[in-house]
């Protein structure tokens, strides 16, 4: 039994489909055939009314957006209402979101990645490529004494191991900003300006915090606006 919450994204392949619900009902239903009652919500409904050969899709792109906005996966009620496009389908691998299918109710998690990597059999191979060139890479560096790994005990770290360190987490805190920013100047454009209002309604929407935390406040919300510059 499902809980939490899940983006849903659905496709119409006519805009008639799309103004009379055929289609689109079906795909409701199958979604909540798939999560199976539960304490779930859906936070938040796309629909894309678009053939399925167009790769611009950007009802997809929020839903995507709004996906890793909250950290919830994406759900979607038949893999074809995504796409039959190759190209199209490692574009969504690269996007950082879970995707559940309905109609693949066991391809979820590593199942699900290893299901639509089988689909995108051209960018597996190539991986597979890449990191048995890295592999052989590795073991070369350790057979010439090249010491491999992170940080080990006792070790002292350098200046340029402590300057990486800063700079992986400042692009952490940059990416999460990016991603709140169009939330937070959407509130910002309804009126709600103060440092405080925005941290209750982030809070509201369940947004998570940049540690995953659920309430939000106002200098954790000044700091986002700072890092988005």
């Amino acid at each position: 039994m499902a809980s939490g919450g899940f983006v849903a994204y659905y496709r119409v392949s006519t805009a008639k489909q799309g103004k009379s619900g055929l289609g689109l009902e079906a795909q409701r239903e199958a979604v909540e055939r798939f999560l199976n009652g539960g304490r779930w919500t859906i936070l938040s409904e796309f629909v894309e009314v678009e053939s399925g050969r167009r790769a611009d899709r950007p009802e997809l792109e929020k839903a995507l957006t709004a996906a890793r906005l909250h950290k919830s996966p994406l759900i979607v009620a038949k893999l074809d209402r995504l796409t039959r496009s190759v190209a199209f389908l490692s574009r969504l691998l690269e996007a950082g979101v879970e995707v559940r299918f309905c109609d693949l109710p066991d391809a979820a998690g590593p199942q699900g990645r290893f299901l639509l990597n089988s689909m995108v059999a051209v960018a597996e191979l190539e991986a597979g490529l890449i990191s048995q060139r890295t592999k052989a890479a590795l073991a070369a560096a350790k057979k010439r004494g090249t010491k491999l790994g992170g940080v080990r005990p006792g070790q002292r770290l350098t200046k340029k191991m402590r300057a990486a360190g800063r700079a992986a987490i400042a692009a952490r805190v940059a990416e999460r900003a990016s991603q709140l920013k169009p939330l937070i100047d959407e509130l910002r454009g309804t009126g709600v300006v103060s440092l405080n209002g925005i941290a209750k309604e982030l809070t509201a929407r369940r947004v998570p915090t940049a540690k995953g935390g659920a309430t939000w406040s106002a200098v954790q919300v000044q700091r986002v606006m700072r890092a988005a510059g």
